[in-house]
């Protein structure tokens, strides 16, 4: 059994260092688009501030890596989440959607909210400090309302 055990954590080392020079994502922008959706509407600095913490990471061209994405598989993991993410809403590009698009985009953060289906939990689990309070769900919930309202 020994005998077996060296040579497979071997492979399984070898593949892990070679997991490491996979190229990887950046999804880092410096300045903020002019289509970004806090060009386009006035948000508010309590929500504006929610919204960069617990949700810019994944739905906007503005991630803020931890130390440990820089590792693989994780990082590969976090791309794919970002990249799902972006492509359901992205606010840095929430200008450029038509209006209804962007009714619909505002009607689905409500609906997660609601639903308390955003942020991920398995996003959450590592990202305490995005976990959202009923009183912060509330506040985007009304702004997002009063936004939708107005298009």
């Amino acid at each position: 059994m020994k005998r077996l055990l060296k040579p497979f954590l071997g492979i399984v080392a070898l593949v892990l260092i070679a997991l490491q020079f996979i190229p990887r994502d950046h999804n880092e922008a410096g300045n903020t688009p002019v289509n970004a959706i806090d060009r386009v509407y006035k948000i508010p600095a309590n929500v504006s501030v929610i919204l960069k913490r617990s949700c810019y990471d994944c739905h906007s061209d503005q991630t803020d890596y931890p130390w440990y994405a820089r590792l693989q598989p994780v990082r590969l993991m976090m791309d794919r989440h970002v990249r799902n993410g972006k492509a359901e809403l992205n606010f840095n590009t929430f200008g450029t959607y038509t209006a209804r698009k962007q009714r619909s985009k505002l009607r689905a953060i409500g609906q997660s909210l609601e639903e308390g289906s955003m942020p991920l939990s398995s996003y959450t689990l590592l990202h305490r400090n995005t976990i959202l309070s009923q009183t912060e769900k509330t506040q985007l919930m009304n702004w997002v309302k009063q936004t939708s309202d107005s298009l």
